[in-house]
């Protein structure tokens, strides 16, 4: 019997899309080295044989070639996530994300898999452009070892599947956030004025100016490009129409939890870290024209992950 294999289906963005297969009655395989699980979320699954779960590593081919036997589709969402963390780990970046891709089509191509379905990026493909909103013809500089490394998984993608015939969809996501993510800006901003209502320190000078979406409408853009039965090797931005200032982003959260007079602390600078990108607004289009948009504006998205946050 084939089933569906996630790898990463124990973090932010695989949990959720391990939920929806549930719920669709598909047979699950979820592959993750447990590094940043997603709370107890796994636990409860496997406890109730709601999916079988193998502990182990992208980075290891015979794991990843055992986990793909009676696969037909891979939701490959297993990855380094932390941008900022790339620039003092360039070669574990690397290893987890190129290496873990490569070890995922090697495996794809010795086995049934007809379908992966990747979690590539976005903005940290692009870099630095002036092209907003920016669509998919822009060329990818990126200027993070991140986004180089998301950049190389999406050429050994192509090379796949025009040399084997793999169905690849490739996802180049906006900002994600929302229940059971554990980093990014609104995630940070909560905490530290969880532990300091009184001042909140901004990294860069406020004004980066970047694209959100929210869990459920990352998801929903997931599956319905699953539906779409794409061939070959295809790639499509997803996120959504509006920009936010990470100072507005600051401004929602302190009005959502109440808060007063709270000081804003900036570090300076156009970037928060090195290989921020100060600005990034996708061009949606291309899936829009199959069909799907956006339902949760950025602001009511963050106002959501803040109450279920502070519940």
């Amino acid at each position: 019997m084939s089933c569906v294999l996630v790898t990463g289906g124990a973090g932010f963005i695989g949990s959720h899309i391990v939920d929806r297969l549930i719920s669709r009655g598909e047979t699950v395989t979820v592959l993750d080295n447990l590094s940043s699980p997603a709370g107890d979320y796994y636990k409860h699954l496997i406890d109730n044989r709601l999916v079988k779960f193998i502990k182990g590593d992208i980075r290891d081919h015979k794991t990843v070639l055992n986990a793909c036997k009676n696969v037909k589709k891979i939701f490959h969402f297993a990855a380094d996530p932390r941008v900022d963390a790339s620039v003092f780990n360039p070669v574990e970046s690397f290893m987890i994300n190129t290496l873990g891709t490569l070890n995922i089509l090697e495996a794809a191509r010795q086995t049934d898999v007809e379908r992966i379905i990747f979690a590539s990026s976005g903005g940290t493909l692009y870099g630095e452009t002036d092209i907003f909103p920016t669509p998919e013809n822009t060329p990818l500089k990126p200027v993070s070892c991140y986004g180089a490394s998301k950049a190389s998984c999406e050429m050994y993608c192509s090379a796949y599947s025009h040399s084997y015939g793999l169905n690849i969809i490739s996802c180049r996501f906006a900002n994600i956030f929302g229940p059971r993510s554990t980093h990014g800006v609104i995630y940070d901003f909560y905490y530290k004025l969880i532990k300091n209502p009184e001042e909140l320190e901004i990294l860069g000078n406020g004004e980066q100016k970047k694209s959100y979406l929210y869990i459920d409408d990352c998801v929903d853009a997931v599956f319905h490009l699953e539906d779409q039965n794409i061939k070959g090797f295809d790639f499509f931005n997803i996120g959504s129409e509006e920009w936010i200032t990470v100072k507005k982003i600051a401004d929602v959260i302190v009005e959502t939890l109440g808060l007063k007079n709270v000081k804003y602390k900036f570090t300076g600078g156009e970037r928060g870290w090195i290989g921020d990108i100060p600005k990034m607004l996708l061009d949606i289009e291309k899936i829009k024209r199959l069909g799907w948009k956006p339902k949760i504006t950025i602001v009511d998205g963050i106002k959501k992950f803040i109450n279920h946050l502070h519940c």
